[in-house]
Formats: C-alpha cells, structure tokens, sequence
C-alpha cells in the first residue's frame, strides 16, 4: 500500500532543471543564455510591462472616459410579457429563478412594463417601472415592492 514515505512521482514525469553558467560543457556556459551585452544580459535587467523604448505607451495614448462606480446597482429584468412562463399567480426571485427567467434569486430584480398579462399576478420586486405598475393593477394584481429603502426604490 502507498504510504507518505514511500511516494515517488511516475517515471519520466519529473526532470532535473537547466544548471546554467556550469562550464561550456553543459551547453549553458559562460553566457548562460542570456546572449552577450545589454539590459537584459545584467542581473535584475528588464523592461517594465508595458515600456516602450521611452515611446509613448499604449496604455497612455488611447484616450480614457468614464468611471465604474463602486456601489453599483445592477437590475435583473424581467418584462411583463415573460411573466406567463411563471407557474404561480405568486412572483417573487424564487419563481423567476424557476422559471428561468433571471439567474440569481438573490440578486436585485427589476420588472418592465413590455407585453401584456393575462391573469392578475402578485409580483415581488425590487423596482418596477411606472407602466408595469400601472398594467399589473389594471389587471387585477399587486405590486409589492422589496428591498432595504422601499421609498427610494418605489418607481421607475
């Protein structure tokens, strides 16, 4: 049986390493394969990532916009018409999750009001739009609206 001490890796799978600058018998002598004179021939010499010979860097001269915010909020949406792919009358992440309608139960979920429904829903959200609110009653539903700050949230 295999005990820690007696471990070996399989034949062949392991090789010794290159012994540079060992004499010009090894192949690797004298130079030891860092060719002749320059930079990149001294210890510790190398170019940055990026340097370009003291030209302008790429990363310089392609213009910048923008920012990404930190506390971003992003929305999982779901319109009005994909609802009927829902079993239940009753909407919440959990069932949209089900029925593949948004990847996270967990995550922020907003509803848009694109399509129309065809049975009263009581749909959790965290956001909805104006027009989704409006067809959800209409049509005989409730809106529910969660998450920490309800007021804020409430709209589109």
């Amino acid at each position: 049986m295999a005990e820690l001490h007696n471990l070996r890796p399989s034949p062949g799978s392991v090789r010794n390493g290159k012994r540079k600058g060992r004499g010009p018998g090894s192949g690797n002598g004298k130079t030891a394969g860092r060719g002749e004179k320059g930079q990149n021939s001294r210890s510790g010499g190398r170019v940055r990532a990026g340097f370009e010979g003291g030209q302008m860097p790429l990363h310089r001269r392609i213009p910048k916009r923008g920012f990404t915010p930190l506390k971003r909020k992003v929305y999982q949406i779901v319109n009005l018409a994909d609802l009927s792919r829902v079993s239940s009358t009753d909407v919440d992440g959990e069932s949209l999750k089900a029925a593949g309608l948004i990847r996270s139960a967990k995550g922020l979920v907003k509803i848009l009001g694109v399509g129309e429904l065809d049975q009263a829903y009581s749909v959790k959200a965290h956001k909805f739009s104006e027009t989704a609110v409006n067809k959800i009653e209409s049509a005989g539903g409730s809106v529910i609206v969660t998450g920490k700050n309800v007021e804020d949230q409430q709209g589109g």
